[in-house]
């Protein structure tokens, strides 16, 4: 494989809005789709094949935000590792095809190919959310010998890691129905908020909700909501496989939880507990569900920690 991953050179249309937010990244050509990818290179050593055994760290957002929520503890994960956030297909400032059937399936080939292409072959993940799912997924392929490359550890922010301590809003649920698509344009911007509101205790740095609903926007991102939400059902379809990768494979996980997240807060910790053998869950008491916008600096610190413990000596 190539040691760098090139920059596509497909043109997107332009969005004032959202041309500031290119500078963090590039566009890629992978897997016949275009994606938004933030990267940084981390220390340095000067023998190049020994970096490259170094883990990188490979990020995953979440539903319906983008790599963008990384921003603010970009610098302190980039001191330690050399990092990889894309866009999630249909997220952010990557390719939203429509109509389209996406998958956590697609999205896991997806970051296979990406990871594979960089040239690194140890990576640590930091998922939220949807991310979540997909690094359950990319676990399950590594278990099955069917990943390119090698994770070593995962550490899982706030997300439906079990369908059964899901509690996904009321929007949601509707925008995953078959009457969907019809509600698509009344999504606003304060109905955004409203909901953004719900589920996180901590505000948001200044701006963050602006910069997320010009992203959802990005390319007519509105209108792939429905078929994106097909992942609610995809968690119910794989949980035993997802489970089993969790429970056998030979990964380091911890989960950093927002306990007072009304999605997958301390119900889901609590979950957790009961399914994982010798769980690691650090709980953040007044912390909703985007615990890396509302508490930066724990995530970052339980996150570090565990990258650390698994890093070759």
């Amino acid at each position: 494989m190539n040691s760098e991953v090139e920059p596509s050179s497909i043109a997107t249309s332009p969005s004032p809005a959202t041309d500031a937010l290119r500078r963090f990244g590039s566009d890629l050509q992978i897997g016949g789709r275009r994606l938004f990818v933030r990267g940084a290179k981390g220390p340095t050593r000067a023998d190049r094949q020994e970096e490259l055994y170094q883990p990188g760290l490979l990020l995953i957002h979440g539903f319906p935000t983008s790599s963008h929520d990384w921003l603010g503890i970009w610098a302190k994960l980039a001191a330690k590792y050399s990092l990889l956030a894309p866009d999630l297909l249909g997220l952010g400032l990557s390719e939203k095809p429509h109509p389209h059937q996406y998958s956590i399936s697609e999205q896991a080939q997806l970051l296979d190919v990406l990871l594979a292409l960089s040239g690194r072959h140890r990576w640590h993940i930091l998922a939220h959310d949807l991310g979540d799912s997909v690094a359950q997924e990319l676990l399950a392929r590594q278990l099955e010998n069917r990943l390119s490359v090698e994770i070593v550890s995962v550490c899982f922010l706030n997300g439906g890691l079990f369908p059964e301590s899901h509690r996904p809003l009321a929007l949601q649920r509707l925008l995953a129905s078959p009457i969907g698509p019809a509600l698509v344009p009344l999504l606003k911007r304060r109905s955004f908020q409203r909901g953004m509101n719900k589920i996180c205790r901590l505000p948001w740095p200044v701006g963050e909700m602006d910069i997320a609903w010009q992203l959802l926007e990005q390319d007519q991102g509105k209108r792939v909501l429905p078929s994106l939400l097909g992942y609610i059902a995809e968690r119910a379809r794989h949980r035993e496989r997802w489970l089993r990768a969790m429970g056998e494979g030979a990964v380091a996980m911890r989960l950093v939880n927002g306990l007072a997240d009304p999605i997958s807060g301390r119900h889901m910790a609590e979950r957790y507990m009961q399914l994982i053998a010798k769980p690691d869950v650090q709980g953040l008491e007044g912390v909703g569900h985007y615990p890396q916008l509302e508490s930066p600096d724990a995530v970052v610190s339980a996150a570090l920690e565990l990258f650390a413990k698994n890093d070759p000596a």
